[in-house]
């Protein structure tokens, strides 16, 4: 296992961090105990030191698993990670009582870093009305928690406000791959955050497992110019992981791994990691995947807002954006997933009336009003793209 420093915290942290929104599961949808118990202890044995949960991932079972896991002397072998459930926090009592609640899920007396759940634009001017911030120091000041940090989806306009509007921020975790590097934080927010000295600990380094099983055409790629550089067993999962490691300014990278063969293949691609080791040839070759990936666009949306704001209150390049990705990884499934389950239901297609005020405004001339019927279709109704 290899270590890296926590932005400006005294903390040796492991590269991989092991992410438990994705757990084994049973054939009825639940937690496997037995085999969610046996990967988190070989990971912590085998040197991962960062355990990364959240209240409501799994329906609340994840952090009832891990506090499980963590029996038997596990606890003092790692750096636990949760979060506080923003979306269910409206008075600032609300933050106590889930606070407590999770370091009892958890079986612990502290969470070693606490972070605000997803923050977004709304989200933030909720925190700062509840002063949500000052709960936060009370809690670490009595020990329960150690650091204060926060996850984040929103775009890095947002993100940046969030970064300068608290002064005490520890470290974040954004969604950053080769994919998204405009998109949430991006580059740009991933670099302010370093040049501030927060941690940075990076989710979906492999957009919900969409890179690690890339269409044939960017596989051949891949396959073809690893053997030509002689780079031996490198999956494309490793071309993921390592685009990432190769930043200097990444502390951590969390998998969210539901096999133990998953668990095994990060920690073996993690001998290949080092900082700043990709040459021009490397960073060549994911520029022209990206570019694969992107000519499987079905919609031209650059997401440039001029369409915004929709008077019927529609996010026209979110569901865009959505569409796109289905299209463009061959995953309808997990598309839908996120259209139903994280998207605001009065921003969704479906409420777009073709008013037409959005066409007049898109300088790519996308014909929206005619598209949104469509996007509702697929991702709302499961018929086909």
């Amino acid at each position: 296992m290899q270590y890296r420093k926590l932005g400006k915290l005294d903390k040796q942290v492991s590269i991989l961090g092991f992410g438990a929104m994705r757990l084994p599961v049973e054939k009825n949808g639940s937690v496997d105990e037995n085999e969610a118990i046996r990967m988190i202890r070989y990971a912590l044995d085998n040197g991962i030191n960062y355990l990364d949960t959240a209240y409501m991932y799994h329906d609340g079972a994840s952090e009832v698993v891990v506090g499980k896991a963590l029996s038997d002397g596990y606890r003092d072998k790692v750096m636990l990670a949760t979060k506080s459930p923003l979306w269910s926090v409206h008075t600032p009592d609300d933050f106590d009582r889930f606070l407590s609640e999770q370091l009892e899920r958890l079986k612990t007396d502290r969470i070693d870093f606490y972070l605000f759940h997803g923050i977004d634009r709304r989200s933030w001017e909720k925190m700062k009305e509840l002063n949500l911030f000052e709960k936060a120091e009370k809690a670490r000041q009595k020990g329960l928690i150690s650091h204060i940090g926060f996850s984040f989806h929103d775009d890095c306009e947002t993100f940046k406000k969030v970064i300068d509007g608290y002064d005490k921020w520890e470290f974040c975790q954004i969604q950053y791959n080769y994919m998204d590097t405009e998109k949430q934080a991006g580059t740009e927010g991933f670099e302010y955050a370093a040049s501030k000295g927060i941690g940075i600990v990076i989710m979906e380094p492999l957009l919900g497992g969409r890179l690690s099983n890339p269409p044939e055409e960017i596989r051949s790629l891949l396959d073809g110019r690893r053997k030509e550089w002689s780079i031996s067993d490198w999956s494309a999962s490793d071309w993921a992981l390592q685009w990432i490691w190769n930043r200097k300014e990444v502390s951590v990278v969390l998998s969210g791994m539901s096999t133990m063969e998953q668990l095994k293949e990060n920690i073996r691609s993690v001998g290949f990691a080092k900082a700043q080791s990709f040459g021009a040839n490397d960073l060549a070759l994911i520029a022209e995947v990206r570019a694969k990936f992107n000519d499987r666009t079905a919609i031209p949306c650059t997401r440039c807002g001029y369409c915004m704001d929709c008077p019927n209150g529609v996010n026209i390049p979110r569901n865009f954006e959505i569409y796109n990705d289905a299209v463009i990884f061959n995953d309808a499934k997990g598309a839908r997933f996120g259209y139903e389950k994280f998207f605001n239901s009065a921003e969704r297609a479906d409420k777009c009336t073709q008013c037409l005020v959005c066409e007049d405004k898109c300088p790519q001339k996308i014909p929206i009003s005619s598209w949104m019927p469509k996007v509702h279709a697929s991702l709302g109704e499961g018929k086909p793209f």
